[in-house]
């Protein structure tokens, strides 16, 4: 699989900042030009620490989201937990502000932190496989669908891509997820992550640790699918309408600042679409015993939407952030970045562009 996923890596439209010569002859090399990528024989382009498509390169990828996810997630710990608290007591906790004013007196300044260490290895985890598996299977798929179908489906292209990482990248979640939670939310259950797995396992057994795992599918893969989809065409507006210069003329620094900028914007719409299915993982994971069902209709309409307020501020500055640390890995790393897809010439040709 992987020399195939090379191999169409090099001539995916989404953006190999080089094409080889290995096999092509001069008039196909000539047809294959693209305004402001690098032609080299050499597999690596210069000044990249790797190959666009490579194994090295996807490996990169999955460091880059196990640092975006793991650092931003254990940042707001706190919000979470509030959010959390909201969703599963909002007669006790009826605010942002009061759930943070009940929780320091309950539970002093560390009450502020509990669920950390489930939140970074579990968020970690999931940033691995979500950023990983993305660059992988948006590749792959360009090539399945072809140059052209890849250009003008290519929301479609990012929202298929995202949601197949994000399946996989849940199952490494869940069990992660299941015990910050129980932590979060059931007093007296436990304090910490080595407490919360045995006594969930003991309980429950192993299904304990995945019965939020459809839950998760539901609130996960629609934010996932409006995390990518909405930040690649973010950034493809805004450097075509917003910045006054073209992405290769803009500075790194530059370039990070619109990454943040379409990460947040993408943020708050993940907020929304996937909320109700959040509210639920949370009220489940703390009542042992219930279905997914059971919990929907417990909590109807209006109580899954509790705590929408937090969690936009919440995913949007979370969402963000990851973007730009994501980006800001791939600076230091010195891989790859290809720019926003452009037409390619033959359809600029059936369109009358060219």
């Amino acid at each position: 699989m992987w020399p195939s996923i090379l191999d169409v890596a090099k001539m995916n439209p989404f953006g190999t900042p080089f094409v080889t010569t290995t096999c092509q002859r001069q008039n196909e090399l000539t047809q294959a030009l693209v305004k402001n990528r690098h032609i080299a024989a050499a597999s690596v382009a210069s000044g990249d620490s790797c190959e666009f498509g490579s194994n090295k390169y996807f490996m990169l990828c999955g460091l880059g989201g196990i640092l975006s996810c793991g650092i931003t997630h254990t940042l707001v710990t706190p919000l979470d937990l509030v959010k959390c608290r909201i969703q599963v007591n909002p007669a006790k906790y009826k605010s942002v502000f009061n759930g943070f004013r009940v929780t320091l007196a309950e539970d002093g300044t560390r009450g502020l932190v509990k669920g950390w260490a489930p939140t970074f290895f579990g968020y970690s985890i999931q940033g691995m496989f979500k950023f990983g598996l993305y660059e992988i299977f948006k590749v792959y798929y360009s090539a399945l669908a072809g140059e052209e179908m890849a250009y003008e489906f290519r929301t479609s292209l990012y929202l298929i891509s995202s949601a197949t990482a994000e399946f996989f990248a849940d199952i490494g979640l869940a069990p992660l997820e299941a015990a910050k939670v129980k932590i979060q939310t059931t007093p007296g259950f436990a304090n910490t992550l080595r407490e919360a797995m045995p006594k969930i396992y003991a309980e429950e057994g192993i299904t304990g640790f995945y019965k939020g795992l459809v839950p998760l599918w539901l609130r996960q893969v629609p934010y996932t699918m409006m995390k990518f989809a909405c930040f690649e065409r973010t950034l493809e507006l805004l450097y075509k309408y917003v910045v006054p210069k073209p992405r290769q003329e803009c500075s790194k620094g530059e370039q990070l600042v619109v990454t943040f900028a379409a990460g947040y914007i993408a943020g708050v719409f993940c907020a929304i679409v996937s909320h109700p299915a959040d509210s639920v993982v949370s009220k489940l994971n703390q009542e042992k015993g219930a279905s997914a069902i059971d919990v929907l209709r417990k909590l109807g309409f209006g109580g899954v939407w509790k705590g929408l307020g937090p969690r936009i501020v919440m995913i949007g500055t979370l969402t963000g952030a990851q973007w730009f640390i994501y980006d800001a890995v791939k600076v230091w790393l010195r891989m790859p970045r290809p720019p926003p897809p452009e037409m390619p010439e033959s359809l600029k040709k059936k369109y009358g562009l060219a």
